[in-house]
């Protein structure tokens, strides 16, 4: 008896298993098992005459039509899943590709950190405590003198490493000013050393967006321009932010060369822009031509909690 009871206990854990690897074999397993089920009921009850003789006494209102028609849904509902089936399966492969960039992505900004907090704090913060033992250790006022002014430019670069750093993290601009003017700013040292003219256009309620939605706007409005630098030769640039009460928009517009698109996501150094757009649930896409300039487009979707409040 328990020779029997752990038998089934193993084949429960098997086809348990079996199912838990392979769910879509199963699923195809019940449809064939109810396919066979059904022929075997109607041929043994003549299911089909039985429907015909119904059907025949509404001839006059073509319900003999039903059940043909019926089969052509049934294979139309069986093409459309289908369909929709591979649809699901390319976004789940798109959205597990982009997921996995931006861990790449994010990997190499934490390494890229460590190294600068290695070498470039690490440095100074060593260069701070010789000069303070050496001061320590020091008897002439002039040498321990040396040494402060020593210690205080070490300081000094420790200190500008470090709001450097933070502005990496986020940017300052943000939190000094918000989104709007923070943007506008941008926009204007960008002409300034870029020698183009860039001009920038707001509409809508842009205040209490979320530090994430802040953050994506600037960082790939500063990757959009640095591509106009790198890749246009334009002549003048338009930046257009459009809130509504439920979508953030940003437009970027060049009237350089442009480019043919394909995939300018990958080409053009705006891949951590789609990462972006994407990790917040919104969208982002390049238009351009040879000769016809190029614009970006980038939409966010607003929090329900942030809708409230802006509406």
């Amino acid at each position: 008896m328990r020779e029997l009871e752990g038998w089934q206990m193993r084949a429960v854990l098997r086809l348990s298993r079996s199912r838990a690897c392979n769910p879509g074999r199963w699923d195809f397993a019940w449809v064939l098992v109810a396919t066979v089920l059904t022929f075997v009921l109607s041929s043994a009850f003549e299911l089909q005459e039985r429907l015909a003789a119904v059907f025949a006494h509404g001839e006059a209102w073509q319900v003999d039509e039903v059940p043909l028609t019926l089969v052509a849904l049934s294979l139309g509902l069986a093409w459309y899943a289908r369909r929709r089936g591979q649809e699901a399966a390319r976004l789940l492969a798109q959205n597990r590709e982009l997921a996995q960039k931006l861990i790449a992505r994010q990997d190499d900004e934490r390494l890229a950190l460590a190294r600068e907090l290695h070498d470039e704090f690490g440095q100074h913060c060593t260069a701070i405590r010789i000069e303070a033992t050496y001061i320590q250790r020091s008897r002439s006022l002039e040498q321990i003198g040396a040494a402060a002014h020593r210690a205080a430019a070490s300081a000094e670069l420790l200190q500008d490493g470090v709001r450097r750093l933070v502005r990496r993290l986020r940017p300052a601009e943000l939190d000094q000013l918000g989104l709007v003017a923070a943007m506008q700013s941008l926009c204007e040292a960008w002409a300034t050393r870029s020698g183009v003219p860039c001009v920038f256009h707001s509409r809508g309620d842009l205040r209490q967006r979320g530090e994430a939605v802040d953050t994506t706007i600037y960082r790939v409005t500063q990757e959009a321009l640095a591509n106009v630098v790198r890749h246009a030769s334009a002549t003048r640039v338009n930046v257009e932010l459009t809130a509504t009460s439920r979508v953030l928009s940003l437009s970027v517009e060049d009237d350089g060369r442009g480019f043919t698109v394909v995939t300018p996501q990958r080409g053009f150094g705006l891949l951590g822009a789609t990462e972006r757009a994407a990790a917040l649930g919104g969208s982002f896409e390049a238009d351009s031509a040879p000769g016809a300039g190029t614009r970006i487009r980038m939409r966010l979707p607003l929090a329900p909690e942030l809708r409230t409040e802006a509406s």
